[in-house]
């Protein structure tokens, strides 16, 4: 397709994003933060070779609310380009992805932690 290009290793993220229409990812935390504050739909695949399966976990927290779409590694092959393309040609489900993933981001989740971290009461033992 003339308007797909697919990347092993991109050096500006902004852009990327930002040219993006659907984001096909892996299911990393940093990757969901940055996909959910940028409000953009997304397949995720999780990687089954990482511990305790944590990026399935990643991933279901945002499926379980329609909020974005999972293909299991071992479907990916037969599926994946099926599904990114028919999604990339509705566009109200792209919309529907993309406001619903917003949902779950924390722009000021710095902030929120550090002041968690400053209200803290020391313990003293003794």
């Amino acid at each position: 397709l003339p308007n797909v290009k697919a990347m092993t290793f991109i050096e500006d993220m902004a852009c990327a994003y930002g040219a993006a229409d659907l984001v096909v990812s892996r299911a990393g935390a940093l990757t969901i933060s940055e996909i959910c504050l940028l409000g953009k739909p997304a397949i995720l695949v999780p990687s089954p070779n990482v511990s305790e399966n944590h990026q399935m976990k990643n991933a279901l927290a945002l499926t379980q609310h329609e909020a974005a779409i999972i293909i299991e590694d071992s479907k990916a092959e037969s599926t994946l380009i099926k599904e990114a393309i028919a999604l990339v040609h509705d566009r109200a489900k792209l919309e529907d992805l993309g406001s619903r993933i917003k949902l779950f981001s924390r722009p000021n989740a710095t902030k929120e932690i550090v002041e968690v971290i400053l209200n803290i009461e020391p313990v003293i033992s003794g």
